[in-house]
């Protein structure tokens, strides 16, 4: 792979105008469906001993069901409810609308060939985020992250460095992670939200890892501590089939670094939160992968290659992100000078 010869496209005037108009209503839509979560359970009349009392049927926290009364009928729980009833139906209206004009911007953006993540990536994706578990201890590394650079810069890069059958999803063992309740999960496990996407996912030998019938990869991994016995098992839920998170070398500075947020967008033209990694000091792991003489040759080379694109990216469309020590005191000092080319302005067209 020529690394040096990686081409970086901006995005035309009307892409740009609708990754804009994309994001914008995307995030209307959040906020929609998280005022409509507020409205589930119930707010019903029910008749107990001599009267009719006002019964609140909701969920705790730990996903269990409820139930509390507002007291009896009389033109105070009255109100009460008929303000509940007309809110309700106000934020699903809302909700459904916006989910409709998310569709019609869906067919904008594959005309425009705006589409970028794998269809496959994006479900996993947004399932964790459902789950609340992205960038709340899960974050997206590897070839996927650069989805999110691209996103925030206007731009896309070659095919060849982010074609991909698999997805890294580093995992925070500082944090103690469990899936929301909203998301009805058998087990509470990574393996069960990954088979309500594809039912062909099953954990692999390798017990970090789950594949499904067409070789798709998604690998847990957490950072490696010293001594290594100072950690234990990492998992989120207890199920004897749930994935058991690896420690890799150099991650540590992966999960210190600042999260970096963007609205990408799928293949069918759905826009996708990611949660990933603060391109600088992805561009500066990627550098160091690449000259870790253990590491598979062609896993060096596009190691190389992704941490040029992700430089020139930072350099050229995200200058409130600049290359400076005291932003990215978690890499290394070695690791840090080695980047420093990566964001030379001369090398990135600049100068």
């Amino acid at each position: 792979m020529p690394v040096d010869n990686i081409e970086i496209n901006e995005l035309n005037r009307d892409q740009l105008r609708e990754r804009v108009n994309t994001a914008q209503r995307y995030q209307a839509w959040r906020d929609a469906r998280e005022r409509l979560s507020g409205f589930r359970g119930s707010l019903v009349w029910h008749r107990s001993g001599d009267g009719d009392y006002l019964l609140r049927s909701y969920y705790d926290s730990a996903g269990i069901r409820r139930q509390k009364t507002e007291g009896i009928r009389a033109p105070e729980t009255e109100r009460l409810k008929a303000q509940w009833d007309a809110q309700r139906d106000e934020a699903t209206a809302r909700e459904k609308a916006l989910r409709e004009v998310l569709a019609r911007q869906a067919s904008v953006n594959r005309a425009l060939q705006l589409g970028r993540v794998p269809l496959l990536g994006a479900r996993i994706i947004r399932a964790i985020d459902a789950a609340g578990l992205l960038g709340r201890g899960l974050r997206i590394v590897g070839t996927n992250a650069i989805y999110a650079y691209e996103a925030a810069a206007g731009v896309t890069v070659d095919a060849s460095i982010t074609t991909t059958e698999d997805m890294d999803l580093l995992m925070d063992a500082r944090r103690s992670l469990r899936l929301a309740a909203a998301a009805d999960i058998k087990d509470g496990t990574l393996i069960s939200l990954l088979r309500k996407i594809d039912r062909s996912f099953e954990r692999t030998r390798q017990n970090f890892r789950a594949a499904n019938r067409d070789g798709y990869l998604v690998d847990l991994i957490p950072p490696a501590v010293d001594p290594p016995w100072r950690r234990g098992d990492v998992r989120i839920g207890a199920s004897e089939e749930e994935l058991t998170a690896i420690p890799i070398d150099g991650l540590a500075w992966l999960e210190s670094a600042p999260a970096f947020e963007a609205v990408a967008i799928d293949e069918k033209g759905a826009p996708v939160r990611i949660v990933a990694t603060d391109p600088r000091v992805f561009a500066a792991h990627k550098l160091w992968l690449s000259r870790q003489p253990g590491r598979d040759p062609l896993k060096r080379r596009r190691d190389e290659a992704q941490a040029k694109a992700v430089g020139r990216i930072v350099t050229r469309e995200l200058a409130h992100l600049p290359y400076e020590a005291d932003d990215l005191r978690m890499l290394p000092r070695a690791v840090f000078e080695a980047a420093r080319p990566l964001f030379d302005a001369t090398d990135a067209g600049l100068l």
